[in-house]
């Protein structure tokens, strides 16, 4: 789809002009407030006033149609009056609005009324928006202290159609789990926290998020989002704080998560024969002796310093996890007992300069501590041992500071501007480090021969070394400027975003290698001939196929992107029942290295259009019907720039091995290889002109969707929707050097290239700049034909069914049905079956034997997704609460050697799309379903005045343990099986209590 070249609408070039002027800084956010509109009897001098507890008052005048429409307004509670001449003569109270949505408030039988007097009538609004054309879910804080949840933004976002756990075991940076939506890779979603980007900027894995007791309302964004928006081809959580009031109000909350009320996770075991000098038989991982116990504090304080004027809202929150993990047999920490400390706060300060102008200032931070002790343990007894030493020191998280300013230039046009930065941090600092010891990996596949039997290890335990100053800055811009002509709402804008990831990467500790044994039961058997790589039995002490590799790996640097935007977009009310939305986002994305060079330049239009209609079918806001097409591009994360554009060293060197020291290492060595790498990474910088494909396009995706909302009645709510995603690009690492360079010979160049590997637009025609040996750049393109690969596809189609009964005082429920494909022969920036972390230069595309059989369903494909929650007011003092989730099991896949003579062409071992010489495509097996089921019960008693809440929550109440990783490698050389085949790498989390006290007052 050639959409790069299509024609540049003036009117966007016009709209924008004054805007990008204004300076090309950095990234603004999702929405942070709701609007209310409504329709009145035609007359003449009516005005609409609405007030806020906050103290903010707006008139906006009714047009000759009746209709009125009051924009941009910051979320809490309101009064709404129809003023005739001046004088109220009827008025709407408590009316609360949802982020990112119109909240309707009409008074169609006012003229009948009589004009002195005053008619008072609560929130009486109907649950449709009509007004919105996207596809979200928004929770409330009121919902949130009634629903048994984890406490983390990706938790909350789960109760959205379509949000799956992810199938990695992904997480963010403060350990929480992360989430897929409608397919996506877990990298692929945008975080928000009034207004502001809070993504991970390096890998794109989550975001800082609010302290749970200070979200007002969490929006989560399933798909068709408007232009405003973008950065995202997955989904978007958007976290609005609470902000004081006129009124104060504070509270606390204790929660405790006991030791004695969990369940015992389940062990993992050997699946597929034992390894050569088994630990504990068949016992990998003691899962059942880890234990933990969480204590965590809250509290909030928020009112008027002067009222009607300026506002604080001020919160805190304080957990604390304590527990003990055993690892695995093959870990160098078998034994740790950890502490964890999650500090957050959130400060918001509010002012009402006038009516007319607002500045928001908010403050917030989101960070995780570990620290910990390490011991030996006896597998045979289960019993810890002596200690080895302390556990690494880790800070991670980080804070964000952003001021937003409000003004309301007339009733038609309001102008924001949004600026803040953060900081994040990747502080890892080992304790008592001993840098004389060599790391050791997988000594269980020691020679029994030399070590009787037992493996023999040592007491390192830090295999990589950080630079304590590592870590990732972001700063974000945002200018919005908005406009109500007649039936139309104009809005155009800049979104611009600078990441800086700063000492990024690592270095192998002690002497700067580490070994890690192997074996393999064809020993006669080159292992990787193409890079002279032999027969460990032609060499002394191979005989017997036992051999040691020894790994070198350096990273560090530090690197940047600037990303911009700019968009324009109309809603346009065409007829009391038909809106439509015509937006129009035009991205550019640059990326440098550590020398700070710009190695991708995607600077010429990426235009996203974005059009949506709602219609109101009965023009009473009962039955919507609704639909929308977009394009959404995804900017690359800083990621690559520390490898495919770095001047990273990943190498390893071949041995056999006559002995084994008393130290674990491998003494009697003979090489049988040079050191070598399948990815040419022996610590060059490439050129920055010769990294990436010419006119390589950001990834980016289409979508559509259309769908209805139905109120059966004022009790309940039905409806439907259609989805289908196609990913039209993506970016990811080409390795097939000498590919490049046999073709640069057949045209008559001498190149030898120093990259490791070129990014790419994976599945199409790529056109390489390469550099001869006499310095002159030539250009070398390969079809996708000749790199051998397939076309590029990953597909998303999905059909959602819900029924909801909104809160009526008593109860409130929700179900909802998803059925739902994602397929194609790449998940997208990640590759979950492998838990592989490099966004954007996976194990995918790297060569074409890689891409064999790829084709099928990926690891985020979940055919089937069923949703219960809600919760019953039995009486003023009890409430229960459910939340239940049935998903079908993702794919479970087999990968090892390639082809049915299971040989290694590119030396990345068992990482095949073949599973003992039969062709293994994703999806070919399956996980089994995985089945939770939460519950929740709070009293709040009368003689407090409702004021003191003690609740009890407990999570996966039946302790459904199913797997969600399965460990997929068949193989761990040619026609050797891999003991661990199929075995557990991430659980259901087991059953455990909550215990929770609060009171607000």
């Amino acid at each position: 789809m050639n959409s790069h070249t299509a024609l540049r609408p003036r009117t966007l070039a016009v709209a924008l002009a004054t805007l990008i002027g204004m300076g090309s800084l950095p990234a603004f956010a999702q929405s942070t407030t709701g609007s209310i509109f409504g329709q009145v009897t035609a007359g003449s001098g009516e005005t609409v006033e609405i007030k806020s507890t906050t103290g903010i008052s707006r008139t906006v005048t009714v047009d000759g149609h009746g209709r009125y429409n009051a924009t941009e307004l910051p979320l809490g509670s309101y009064s709404v009056s129809l003023l005739h001449d001046g004088k109220v003569v009827d008025a709407r109270n408590d009316i609360s609005l949802r982020v990112g949505s119109g909240t309707e408030v009409s008074f169609e039988n006012a003229a009948a009324k009589n004009l002195g007097a005053v008619s008072v009538t609560a929130n009486t609004t109907p649950p449709i928006d009509v007004t919105s054309v996207d596809s979200r879910t928004v929770i409330t804080a009121q919902e949130l202290t009634r629903l048994p949840l984890a406490r983390s933004a990706e938790a909350i976002a789960q109760l959205a159609p379509g949000v799956t756990n992810n199938s990695g075991g992904y997480t963010g940076p403060t350990g929480q789990s992360l989430v897929s939506f409608g397919g996506s890779a877990a990298s692929e979603n945008a975080y928000y926290i009034n207004g502001f980007n809070t993504t991970e900027p390096q890998r794109g894995l989550g975001g800082l998020t609010l302290p749970y007791g200070a979200i007002e309302q969490q929006e989560i964004y399933t798909g068709g989002y408007s232009a405003q928006y973008g950065r995202s081809d997955g989904g978007v959580i958007n976290m609005v704080g609470k902000r004081g009031t006129n009124d104060w109000h504070f509270g606390g909350q204790v929660n405790w998560e006991p030791e004695f009320a969990q369940a015992s996770a389940t062990n993992t075991y050997y699946t597929n024969g034992l390894p050569a000098s088994p630990v504990a038989g068949n016992l990998y991982a003691p899962n059942s002796k880890n234990r933990q116990w969480t204590t965590t504090y809250d509290a909030y304080l928020g009112g008027p310093l002067i009222k009607d004027k300026l506002f604080l809202f001020l919160a805190a929150e304080a957990a604390r996890q304590d527990g003990n993990t055993v690892n695995e047999v093959s870990n160098a920490k078998p034994y740790v007992n950890y502490h964890y400390s999650l500090p957050k706060w959130y400060a918001k300060l509010d002012w009402n300069i006038t009516d007319s102008n607002i500045l928001e200032l908010t403050g917030a931070s989101n960070k995780r501590e570990t620290s910990g002790t390490i011991y030996n343990y006896n597998y045979g007894t289960l019993t810890r041992g002596n200690f080895i030493n302390d556990d690494d020191r880790t800070k991670t998280g980080g804070d964000l500071y952003t001021a937003k300013f409000t003004s309301y230039v007339t009733d038609s046009l309001t102008f924001t501007a949004l600026y803040g930065k953060m900081k994040t941090l990747n502080y890892d600092v080992p304790g008592n480090y001993d840098g004389s010891l060599t790391y050791l990996s997988d000594i269980q596949n020691q020679n029994p021969a030399l070590n009787g039997g037992n493996p023999v290890g040592n007491s390192q335990v830090i295999s990589s070394l950080y630079n304590p100053n590592r870590h990732n800055t972001t700063d974000n811009l945002r200018i919005d400027l908005s406009y109500q002509l007649g039936s139309h709402t104009l809005t155009a804008g800049i979104d611009n975003q600078n990441s800086r990831a700063i000492d990024q990467g690592s270095q192998t500790s002690g002497p700067g290698y580490y070994w890690d044994y192997a074996y393999t039961t064809t020993p006669t058997v080159a292992l990787i001939p193409n890079l002279g790589v032999g027969a460990p039995a032609n060499y002394p002490g191979g005989a017997t196929g036992y051999y040691a590799v020894q790994y070198v790996n350096s990273s560090i640097a530090s690197v940047r992107s600037a990303q911009r935007a700019q968009y324009i977009e109309d809603k346009w009310q065409v007829t009391d029942r038909w809106l439509l939305s015509l937006g129009l986002r035009n991205d550019q994305f640059t990326d440098y290295n550590a020398n700070g060079d710009a190695y991708i330049r995607q600077r010429n239009a990426q235009w996203a259009p974005r059009l949506g209609f709602s219609w109101d079918v009965n023009g009473d806001s009962s039955f919507k019907v609704y639909g929308n097409a977009g394009r959404y591009y995804l900017g690359l994360p800083l990621n690559p720039a520390l490898n495919a554009a770095g001047a990273y060293v990943a190498t390893q060197q071949y041995f056999t091995y006559t002995g084994i020291a008393a130290d674990g290492t491998p003494t009697g060595l003979t090489p049988f290889s040079n050191p070598v790498s399948p990815n040419n990474t022996y610590g060059v910088l490439p050129d920055p002109k010769t990294v990436t494909a010419q006119n390589i396009k950001p990834e980016y995706q289409d979508e559509f969707i259309l769908g209805f909302t139905k109120a059966i009645d004022d009790q309940w709510v039905y409806g439907a929707k259609l989805t289908q995603r196609i990913l039209r690009s993506a970016i990811d690492d080409y390795c097939d050097v000498p590919t490049i360079e046999n073709k640069a010979a057949a045209l008559g160049y001498n190149v030898s290239a120093t990259n490791s590997c070129y990014l790419i637009n994976p599945g199409k025609a790529n056109t390489f700049t390469v550099a001869d040996t006499s310095g002159v750049y030539r250009s070398v393109t390969l079809s996708n034909d000749e790199m051998g690969f397939p076309a590029l596809k990953r597909k998303y189609y999905a059909l959602e069914t819900f029924l909801e009964h909104p809160f009526d005082g008593h109860w409130y429920g929700k179900i909802d049905y998803v059925f739902s494909r994602s397929y194609g022969d790449t998940e997208g920036q990640l590759r979950s079956d492998i838990r592989q972390t490099a966004a954007s230069t996976s194990i995918d595309w790297d060569f074409p034997a890689l891409m064999s059989s790829s084709n099928g369903a990926q690891s985020n494909d979940h055919t089937h997704q069923i949703k219960l929650f809600g919760y019953y007011q039995f009486t003023p003092e009890w409430l229960v609460s459910g939340n239940v989730s049935v998903v079908s099991g993702n794919p479970r896949n087999c990968l090892g050697y390639y082809g049915p003579n299971q040989t290694d062409p590119d030396g990345y071992g068992s990482y095949y799309h073949w599973c003992g010489g039969q062709p293994s495509p994703p999806g070919t097996h399956r996980l089994p379903w995985n089945k939770q089921v939460d519950v929740g019960a709070t009293y709040r008693p009368e003689f407090a005045e409702h004021k003191l809440g003690l609740s009890l929550s407990v999570f996966n109440l039946f302790n459904s343990q199913a797997i969600l990783n399965a460990y997929p490698y068949y193989q761990i050389s040619p026609g050797t099986p891999d003991p661990l085949y199929g075995s557990a790498v991430v659980r259901q989390q087991p059953r455990y209590v909550r215990l929770s006290a609060t009171y607000d007052y």
